[in-house]
């Protein structure tokens, strides 16, 4: 995927933006310093179903553009890579065919968007796309979770969003995941495997994310969660789910929803203690879900994704080494991702196309 006339240089905060070493003494400056290297690899963001709905929004230029999320906000909190979610929210379940359709077009849109914006999103199917997009000062744009529910009784609609260059499913809702996994279920894992498709758990019932996460051969991920320990609001992640989260090496990602969080940043930075504690630092990221409009509620300091240098900062003085905190943001994304391309790669070798 990479442009080779490009000039490599890293993306986020920018180095002229960044604090000489003489001056690096504070969280917030050496917060700067850790993302303009391992910047956010951010798990959940809706502004895909917002621009849907809203198509008006120009995400080019800072403040105006109506919604929590945009290319100079992404820039200042050193984002790096982005997961844009192409679930849709609907008052009342779609039919299937529906539910398919509209599923289209939020991908329809989230190609639309990298089209208009090519100096700063770049679509990634892989981890090597997104160091890439990173080294080239672009954002690493994966397409995903798709709802689970629109696969049926046969694999088609799953090859064919992978074709399309979706690279997230989201079983939640689904039918073949719901009471425990049928047989059609155990096929759509085992292909989702072969095609290095991510698993996205959130929204699960803790018994079918503890299924799911061992059927799985690859590591699964919660792109969109918080600790339930903390605060046992649906579908937040329990400790047993992070148990096998760990033993599955997988990845729960912190959401920065108040009502699963709290309203501050600090209570944001407890529910990243928790799992780190529960899950260990290789099996915990950051999946805020913005791209809402503002006057959706987020915690103090992380209204929009300027705010992360600043909860980078906050787990420095908590005393999170820099190892970990580089895992937090990117390193454990990336891991997940050659992960579960390693277990593609054998999968190839050990069965034939499904059908």
């Amino acid at each position: 995927m990479a442009d080779l006339q490009d000039e490599p240089h890293s993306v986020g905060i920018g180095a002229e933006d960044l604090p000489t070493p003489a001056v690096v003494t504070g969280a917030l400056d050496r917060a700067a310093v850790l993302l303009s290297e391992h910047p956010v690899a951010d798990g959940c963001n809706t502004l895909v179903w917002t621009l849907r709905q809203s198509p008006y929004h120009d995400i080019d230029k800072p403040g105006d553009s109506g919604v929590d999320t945009d290319i100079p906000r992404l820039r200042a909190g050193g984002v790096g890579a982005q997961f844009w979610s192409l679930l849709t929210p609907p008052p009342e379940p779609e039919a299937a065919d529906q539910l398919l359709s509209g599923t289209l077009e939020q991908i329809d849109v989230a190609l639309a968007l990298m089209r208009r914006y090519p100096d700063n999103l770049r679509l990634a199917l892989s981890a090597d796309d997104m160091a890439d997009a990173r080294n080239r000062g672009r954002i690493a744009s994966f397409l995903g979770p798709v709802p689970g529910r629109t696969l049926t009784d046969s694999l088609s609609a799953l090859h064919a969003f992978h074709a399309l260059g979706v690279r997230l499913l989201a079983p939640a809702g689904a039918p073949w995941a719901q009471e425990g996994l049928t047989a059609f279920g155990h096929e759509v894992v085992k292909e989702a495997n072969r095609l290095a498709i991510l698993l996205d758990l959130t929204g699960c019932p803790p018994a079918a994310a503890c299924q799911l996460a061992a059927a799985s051969k690859s590591p699964v991920v919660i792109s969109n969660t918080a600790a339930a320990a903390l605060n046992p609001y649906p579908g937040n992640v329990t400790d047993k789910v992070l148990l096998e989260l760990r033993a599955a090496n997988g990845l729960a990602m912190i959401t920065f929803d108040t009502a699963r969080t709290g309203d501050s940043l600090h209570a944001v930075a407890d529910h990243l203690d928790h799992v780190r504690a529960v899950a260990g630092p290789e099996c915990v990221g950051l999946g805020a879900a913005f791209g809402t409009e503002p006057r959706h509620p987020r915690p103090a300091g992380l209204t929009d994704p300027s705010g992360y240098p600043h909860l980078i900062a906050e787990l420095l003085e908590r005393g999170w080494p820099e190892s970990d905190i580089a895992l937090l943001t990117w390193g454990n994304a990336q891991r997940v991702l050659r992960d579960v391309e390693f277990t593609s790669r054998a999968a190839h070798h050990r069965r034939p196309d499904a059908t």
